[in-house]
């Protein structure tokens, strides 16, 4: 099969399960909703808050909830396959593993990308508007574009981060139950143990979220930021695409 059937197909099984749609439906529900909710209930952040110089975070407040939707998206997307063995279906369709893997792989990454791209357009565009006066800023204002585009990388890179682990593991269970705890929990113990939470830096979410910020601090920048996050993501790939090939469906 040519890889734009593959592609179709996988486009096919997307759209076929209610709980990948309701899945990207709640990336963008998530992140812009209660961004559209915080900014028009605070106006703006606290004088003492640390988002206070940071106006683009602020419009993404959603995020932590919204990339959760993105991680789900994911490792259902991948897992799926493996659930009443379903995999030996694809497989027998598609015999090349690294075909079908790659397919499955920029489907999850497009489609979160795209709505990604949406939700945090609608989120910073929203959020700065309900700011107070003198607070927010514009699309075209330094930084702005960067986080928009960014925040939908960030998301992209997540989803594949997940499928990755889910092709691993071929559980969605096993793989959320690695993920939630690595994005809720061990990001707050790592920077409570290192020193000077320089440690907790490195991990996915603090590390890719440093697009968002207009003057990023600690040892990462903005892009070298999006970089730690697209290692993570490319160990995890790679980790379920050995899985996938040594392993029998």
């Amino acid at each position: 099969m040519s890889f734009p059937a593959v592609l179709h197909a996988e486009w096919i099984k997307v759209r076929s399960l209610r709980s990948l749609v309701g899945s990207l439906i709640s990336v963008f529900l998530a992140t812009a909703g209660l961004t559209i909710l915080v900014c028009a209930t605070l106006g703006r952040p606290e004088p003492d808050s640390a988002d206070f110089v940071e106006p683009i975070l602020f419009s993404y407040y959603g995020l932590n909830f919204g990339q959760m939707a993105a991680l789900t998206f994911g490792a259902i997307a991948m897992a799926a396959e493996y659930k009443n063995g379903g995999i030996r279906v694809s497989l027998g369709a598609v015999p090349n593993r690294g075909l079908f893997y790659a397919a499955k792989l920029v489907m999850i990454a497009g489609l979160v990308f795209a709505v990604g791209l949406v939700t945090s357009l609608t989120s910073f565009l929203s959020g700065q508007a309900l700011m107070d006066e003198g607070f927010g800023i514009g699309i075209g204002d330094p930084g702005a574009l960067r986080a928009v585009v960014g925040c939908a990388f960030y998301l992209a890179l997540l989803s594949l981060l997940a499928a990755g682990l889910a092709a691993l593991l071929r559980s969605v269970t096993g793989s959320m139950s690695v993920l939630v705890p690595m994005f809720l929990i061990v990001p707050f113990v790592v920077g409570d143990v290192s020193q000077g939470g320089s440690a907790a830096d490195f991990l996915p979410d603090r590390a890719g979220q440093q697009i968002l910020l207009l003057h990023p601090e600690g040892p990462l920048g903005a892009w070298s930021g999006m970089a730690v996050l697209m290692v993570w993501s490319g160990l995890a790939v790679g980790a379920g695409w050995w899985a996938l090939r040594r392993r029998d469906a």
